[in-house]
């Protein structure tokens, strides 16, 4: 496990390497940031973006959702995996929202994931970039680096990751945090094919130099 001090080596790091890791699902408000975080649970942002353009300019209101028939809005967003759940749990989320919040998307986390389809990560995301409230929402991203550098340890569920990254990163880091290390895990530290010979973090990192070991001995033999 790294120290506080190698941790804060770490993120320093991350952020030269990712200063203007921002959320990249397109959104212009709060209502269309939580359908799009909603698309994405097991869907890459990229082909959420290629969706949501022609959703947002169709459902511009929680009842536009629910005056279509379930199929309507199942055909709209078919590209995305687990399209008739998300399908409907956007209807119900948007059934949540003019019943008990007066149309619009709660602040408060409590709130949040009380509507249909919305977990802890997204609530956090939502609540982090939508209403610039602290919060570090664990994605596969965030897990996978945390692990892989030594943050976290290998057995923690996503719960205990952020706990644990609550704990050793200063709060008014844990949003540009959040941002950062999903950067580095899309884009450098990948799941399948992690940059570890470029890393300038292999000296920190315990599974990088693993890798690097088992390259190693596979050239020698």
């Amino acid at each position: 496990m790294l120290t506080i001090r190698q941790i804060h080596e770490v993120l320093e790091t991350i952020e030269e390497m990712f200063p203007d890791a921002e959320c990249e699902l397109t959104h212009s408000n709060p209502f269309e940031l939580t359908i799009a975080v909603l698309l994405s649970a097991q869907a890459t942002d990229a082909l959420v973006n290629k969706v949501t353009p022609s959703l947002f300019e169709k459902y511009k209101e929680p009842e536009d959702y629910i005056q279509v028939p379930l199929e309507e809005l199942e055909n709209d967003i078919r590209r995305i995996g687990l399209f008739r759940s998300k399908a409907k749990n956007i209807k119900k989320l948007c059934q949540s929202l003019i019943e008990d919040y007066g149309g619009e998307i709660p602040r408060e986390r409590d709130e949040l994931v009380k509507l249909a389809g919305v977990g802890r990560k997204t609530a956090n995301v939502v609540a982090s970039v939508a209403f610039g409230e602290p919060a570090i929402a664990v994605d596969t991203h965030v897990e996978r680096v945390s692990k892989r550098l030594g943050i976290c340890r290998w057995k923690d569920s996503v719960l205990e990751v952020e706990k644990t990254l609550m704990r050793k990163v200063p709060q008014s880091e844990w949003s540009p945090t959040h941002h950062r290390l999903i950067f580095f895990g899309r884009y450098h530290c990948k799941a399948q094919s992690p940059q570890c010979p470029e890393c300038p973090l292999l000296y920190l990192c315990r599974e990088g130099q693993k890798r690097m070991k088992k390259r190693e001995a596979a050239n020698a033999e």
